[in-house]
């Protein structure tokens, strides 16, 4: 009787282009990789065991590439991290080294003041990836969408691209020298194509947590903006009238209100129920803006389409595992149908009483 063959994972890790696996393999206690949608940078912690001394505490802003997956199917690229953190401790002697996205660092992150008049997201995305070297890459959606004015004001490129990707519900993020900008709805790149379906069961994970909540369920939201011309503050309204949360910024123009509006209330719609899900074998193909579907467990969980948010692979002695975080999105593709039977009206009006 053959017996069963477990399978084997598979990892590589690069410094400055160089293979430096062999070296850390004798001493690898565990390595981990959290990948987040927008605006946080992903993260590498790696802890290496140096119970002889002889490891040399690395330099900080080393720069390290890390590919995960299985020796029976290859590996997937996650990308490229700058070590930003170091910490010796012991007994037992260890190193971790703990890294970034290396491209959400300086001088992403340097504050700047600029703005942008009369222009489109495609030409404001452009602008600030010229000024980086970035590759830029917008929504096919969005790219043309108009800006009548906007205004950078001690703000570092990253929050700026950040606020505009809130207002439009969009994740502004870089990847591999390209600078993002792309919808959250409906898990599509930033070409505006589908996102692969994944479909798991319950028998890939051996912890899940699926939650659901009518607690502060909202009918729509309401957003307040200042008519410089009546003197008045005047509110328009994304959803239906009922029970409909308020913002409490005050915007610049009714165009601005409705757009913050429409964006809260996709998030709202997405966040109506959540899951978190553990896999024993680990899936280095799941990520951000991932969908996935689980035909055969129990309603609701199994009739929703879910969207990650955020994935984390870990590889330790035990193997490689992998957990996320998603969202559902079943409300927002409902609520696209219901606005192509109905229209999308936005509600303006003065204070009400």
């Amino acid at each position: 009787m053959t017996g069963y063959i477990y399978p084997v994972p598979a990892w590589r890790v690069t410094l400055a282009g160089e293979d430096i696996s062999a070296r850390f393999a004798p001493r690898l206690i565990s390595l981990s990789i959290t990948e987040c949608r927008g605006g946080e940078a992903d993260k590498l912690d790696i802890t290496l065991d140096d119970h002889d001394g002889r490891l040399q505490v690395p330099a900080r802003n080393a720069r390290l590439r890390v590919l995960l997956g299985w020796q029976d199917t290859g590996l997937i690229d996650k990308g490229t991290f700058l070590v930003d953190e170091v910490e010796y401790s012991g007994p037992p002697d260890q190193i971790t080294l703990r890294a970034r996205s290396a491209d959400l660092t300086s001088p992403l992150r340097t504050r700047n003041d600029r703005s942008f008049h009369k222009t489109t997201i495609g030409e404001i995305v452009q602008t600030i990836g010229k000024a980086h070297g970035l590759e830029p890459v917008v929504g096919s959606g969005m790219k043309a969408v108009k800006i009548a004015h906007i205004d950078q004001t001690n703000e570092s490129d990253v929050a700026f691209l950040n606020r505009i990707g809130k207002r439009y519900d969009a994740v502004a993020t870089i990847k591999d020298g390209k600078l993002l900008l792309v919808p959250i709805e409906r898990g599509r790149t930033a070409t505006g194509q589908e996102m692969p379906t994944l479909t798991l069961s319950r028998g890939d994970g051996d912890e899940f947590r699926f939650h659901v909540s009518n607690r502060d369920t909202y009918t729509g939201v309401r957003a307040f903006w200042q008519d410089k011309t009546g003197g008045k503050r005047r509110s328009v309204l994304a959803g239906v009238v009922g029970n409909a949360k308020r913002m409490r910024e005050l915007f610049a123009s009714e165009q601005d209100a409705l757009d913050n509006a429409r964006a809260e209330w996709q998030r709202l719609q997405r966040g109506i129920a959540t899951l978190t899900f553990n896999l024993a074998y680990g899936r280095p193909d799941l990520a951000p803006q991932t969908k996935v579907i689980f035909p055969t467990m129990k309603a609701p969980m199994g009739e929703i389409t879910w969207l990650i948010s955020q994935a984390t692979h870990k590889l330790e002695g035990s193997g490689l595992t992998t957990s996320f975080e998603a969202e559902t999105i079943e409300s927002a593709q409902e609520r696209d149908d219901q606005e192509a039977d109905h229209g999308d009206v936005p509600e303006s009006e003065g204070d009400p009483a």
